[in-house]
């Protein structure tokens, strides 16, 4: 049976105590990509929850190491065809999936038949022993676009828990973030998070690890106020910017991850991104 660390421990932590993972592999699409966290100095100039997650995990670990495969744009099945055996070659004992979203945005997908999907390869991580960290949809109630798809969703996290209580999976429980619906936590093109909402996701999937960490939770500044007039200009710059591209992308059949490559396909330390304000 996986274990996700226990609770505090009385005086100065060891190793082991802080958490029992040395290896952990990260599979997914942009979400876990880290797609609307752009941090120039690390692979693939993305930063992301992921990478937030190993920078704790690798505190007071000498020998831990991280792998990320996740790919923009990737639908599940892509994601399981493409990343899971390449991730349990890596041997992890923490691998954490976030897949469907893209599935789920397509007319005419059944968040039953992915969660089926789903189901076998999470017990396929799981018979290897790693621990798993299994992402549900957060709720996009006032999303634009996204929002359309909120029954899907929610019929796929039920799911989802599910899949987890079978296969001894840890959830890690988007939906229940509240502060998700601000809309500072996502990115200029609303449909990825914003370096705000991935540190947020962070903390959240640490807590749900159990596992002690140094991330304080950051809290967005209040919100100009907008008129109608410029609430509306924003929405039609936005339109024009990022919805008709992502709409003709599904059209022509076409993927934001088309040449894209994994940022970490190897394991390796990770220490967060570099100071550059010279302290």
């Amino acid at each position: 049976m996986n274990q996700h660390c226990p609770a505090g421990h009385a005086g100065p932590p060891s190793e082991t105590d802080l958490h029992p993972w040395m290896r952990y592999v990260a599979m997914g699409d942009s979400f876990t990509e880290g797609i609307g966290d752009p941090e120039p100095g690390n692979p693939g100039g993305t930063r992301g929850w992921a990478d937030r997650v190993a920078e704790e995990l690798n505190k007071g670990h000498h020998d831990f190491a991280y792998a990320n495969l996740a790919i923009r744009g990737r639908l599940l099945q892509q994601i399981l065809d493409e990343q899971l055996e390449p991730a349990l070659a890596l041997k992890p004992d923490l691998i954490s999936i976030s897949a469907g979203g893209n599935d789920l945005i397509r007319p005419g997908s059944d968040p039953d038949a992915l969660a089926e999907t789903l189901d076998s390869a999470v017990g396929k991580m799981s018979a290897s022993g790693a621990t798993v960290l299994l992402f549900n949809g957060p709720d996009i109630r006032d999303t634009p676009v996204l929002g359309l798809v909120r029954g899907r969703v929610a019929v796929y996290n039920e799911n989802l828990r599910t899949v987890a209580a079978r296969h001894d999976a840890v959830i890690a429980d988007m939906w229940s973030l509240r502060e998700l619906s601000d809309p500072q936590m996502w990115d200029d093109d609303r449909l990825h998070f914003s370096p705000l909402g991935h540190h947020r996701i962070a903390i959240m999937a640490l807590d749900s690890l159990n596992v002690p960490h140094q991330l304080e939770p950051l809290h967005p500044a209040a919100a100009p106020h907008r008129t109608w007039r410029e609430a509306r200009s924003e929405d039609l710059v936005w339109a024009r910017e990022f919805l008709v591209p992502w709409v003709l992308r599904r059209i022509r059949h076409q993927s934001s991850g088309d040449g894209i490559t994994a940022k970490r396909p190897t394991p390796g330390p990770v220490f967060g991104p570099v100071d550059r304000s010279g302290h």
